[in-house]
């Protein structure tokens, strides 16, 4: 390489690399994680790979092969720490609280059944908050993921009781400090942007925002940018990003690493950026290559989104 060539490619490398940094330090609003069992449910090695590439940000759900809700002291105390050791910051508690079903609603098997193998049920919910609530404090966030109950035959008929429901869980946050995230999923009653923009305007509690994921609201054919961004703008303070495309062969969704879909994440970002975005927003991998290996999975998924960013 010459002298020249070697100062071409230097320039040409600061723009990439200044965006790079912008997007994981949050200067230009984007404050990026993953969540980190998408990639191992080791969270020592999983914190690895989110400080190796400059990230900032992890969105805690399953660790050290347990569920964050179960988690003993000392996984919890062993979590803080490789926290502190990878400069890693919690966006938020990626809780299951409302991925059930909802009472005299049900969407799958009864409920008698569903906790006889020891599975969450309706019961559980003010007990799951109030220690959703506490983990939150632990790890120095004031953001708990939640659903919308297993989605039934015609959701509109849901929408009261769902409205209700999380409009009682938001006043308990309120008084714990904690803003509870709405995540529209696609096997729940609030699965697109549209859905969620609704439950959140029905609400109006700044205790209860979104999390908007574009990728779950392909699942059920909505055109996520512009139509679902529009519908949720300014109503949530975390984003999940993972990308989807129909298999042409069984005409089925199907995750693809981020870039590799059909979303329109460069004009989804364009908007952030336009719009000020500040909140959080985790890499959610899901897609996984023919071998399957999670963390190559996710590093080819995030490379793709850092490309976009």
């Amino acid at each position: 390489m010459t002298r020249r060539d070697l100062l071409k490619a230097s320039i040409a490398a600061v723009p990439a690399l200044g965006l790079a940094a912008d997007a994981t330090t949050g200067s230009a609003g984007f404050k990026l994680g993953i969540i980190t069992d998408e990639i191992t449910t080791d969270l020592d090695e999983a914190l690895k790979f989110i400080s190796g590439y400059g990230l900032h940000y992890a969105e805690l759900r399953e660790m050290y092969r347990k569920n964050i809700m179960v988690s003993p002291q000392e996984d919890l105390d062993r979590a803080k720490k490789v926290l502190a050791k990878y400069n890693v910051q919690v966006s938020d508690i990626g809780s299951p609280i409302f991925k059930w079903n909802l009472p005299k609603m049900p969407a799958k098997p009864n409920e008698e059944s569903q906790a006889a193998k020891g599975a969450y049920v309706e019961a559980d919910s003010d007990k799951l908050l109030e220690q959703s609530f506490k983990l939150a404090h632990f790890f120095d966030t004031h953001k708990v993921r939640i659903f919308s109950y297993w989605r039934v035959e015609d959701p509109d008929k849901a929408f009261s009781q769902v409205s209700e429901r999380l409009a009682k869980a938001a006043k308990l946050a309120a008084k714990n400090d904690i803003i509870l995230v709405l995540e529209n999923e696609h096997s729940c009653n609030v699965g697109t942007g549209k859905e969620l923009g609704r439950l959140l305007k029905d609400v109006n509690s700044p205790n209860l925002r979104g999390v908007w994921d574009p990728g779950n609201a392909t699942m059920l054919g909505e055109v996520v940018f512009p139509d679902g961004y529009e519908a949720v703008k300014g109503m949530f303070p975390h984003m999940h990003i993972k990308d989807s495309a129909r298999n042409p062969k069984t005409g089925k969704m199907e995750w693809r690493p981020v870039g590799g879909g059909t979303i329109d994440f460069v004009g989804q970002f364009k908007a952030l950026h336009k719009d000020g975005y500040t909140g959080t927003m985790s890499l959610e991998t899901h897609y996984r290559r023919p071998d399957g290996n999670k963390m190559e999975s996710t590093r080819e998924s995030l490379e793709g989104l850092l490309k976009v960013v």
